[in-house]
């Protein structure tokens, strides 16, 4: 079976992290704070993904982004038609972590010419077998779903902003995704329960197929109408920078399901185990770092590492 190419609509960033301790850069040296770090969930997401399938980006840069960073993505097969880069400078967001290393502060953030990004889809575009709508506003989320014609698996990320400021729309949005990838405080939040089964049940409820509910160093649960399945995270001895590792999960698991065109049950939780072995190599580096020479066996080897890690032994 040909890998089934994805599109992918979010945005491309500069991050600038404050880390608790120092940190190696590139070239080894040691620093607790990065500027000018090339992220965004459309970046880590087509890095994570394109060691398995061609993808499509549809994001926006200002003309402060490196062409680099383009030609990268390039060579592992992301078609970057659908990136423009405007009149203007990139969106730029800067954070502080705390010593856990999962919980961290938002210092700025810098629309710039994210604030006027209108999804366009490039020729061929629109008949993208697989969507990923990161996390943008859920109206122009909407606006990429018009343009598509008639994907077999759509994708949607969201955040607390968009739960508590657009529920309305959101809802909308929620109703046409098969599968809704969320962290558990959105879980709760959308849902306004704290038991993550019952808000679940509630969010299936609203439409879609499926429902991720991430957990951060926790793993990650899986919800449809056959049960539930839990994936663990990956266990570390060096976690570097968590930033892009959501995208990166999403990014790995619609790979997995573009690279074997099943999106059932089974599939599904292949898919998570393949997402989190792909996230895992995101954490270990500042930024993109860890994706960009991320390869097939590269994730095949951490998954075999998760399925050791899991496995209970014969009865």
């Amino acid at each position: 079976m040909d890998p089934k190419p994805i599109l992918m609509v979010g945005s491309m960033a500069f991050d600038d992290l404050e880390f608790p301790v120092p940190t190696p850069d590139a070239g080894g040296a040691l620093k607790t704070s990065f500027e000018d770090v090339v992220g965004g969930s459309a970046t880590y997401a087509s890095l994570a993904a394109s060691a398995f399938v061609p993808v499509r980006v549809v994001a926006v840069v200002g003309h402060d982004f490196p062409e680099g960073t383009l030609e990268t993505m390039r060579a592992r097969g992301v078609d970057t038609a659908g990136v423009e880069r405007a009149d203007g400078l990139t969106f730029r967001w800067k954070g502080r972590y705390h010593a856990d290393l999962v919980n961290r502060d938002t210092l700025d953030t810098q629309l710039n010419v994210f604030a006027n990004f209108k999804p366009k889809l490039a020729p061929g575009y629109g008949t993208s077998p697989l969507v990923l709508l990161g996390n943008i506003h859920p109206a122009l989320q909407l606006e990429v779903l018009d343009q598509m014609q008639k994907p077999e698996l759509v994708v949607a990320d969201t955040m607390n902003f968009w739960i508590s400021g657009e529920p309305e729309i959101l809802g909308r949005l929620i109703a046409r995704t098969d599968l809704l990838i969320i962290n558990d405080e959105e879980a709760r939040l959308l849902s306004g329960i704290h038991n993550l089964a019952k808000a679940a049940k509630d969010i299936l409820a609203r439409g879609p197929k499926c429902l991720i509910i991430k957990r951060g160093e926790h793993g990650s649960l899986f919800f449809d109408s056959e049960g539930v399945f839990a994936a663990p995270a990956l266990l570390l001895e060096h976690v570097v920078d968590p930033t892009g590792a959501g995208d990166s999960f999403a990014g790995g698991l619609l790979g997995y399901l573009g690279r074997h065109g099943r999106y059932d049950h089974g599939a599904m939780r292949r898919a998570m185990v393949h997402g989190t072995a792909a996230a895992s190599f995101c954490v270990e580096s500042v930024g993109t770092l860890g994706l960009r020479g991320l390869s097939h066996s590269h994730i095949t080897e951490r998954v075999e590492r998760i399925r050791r890690l899991t496995h209970v032994g014969d009865t």
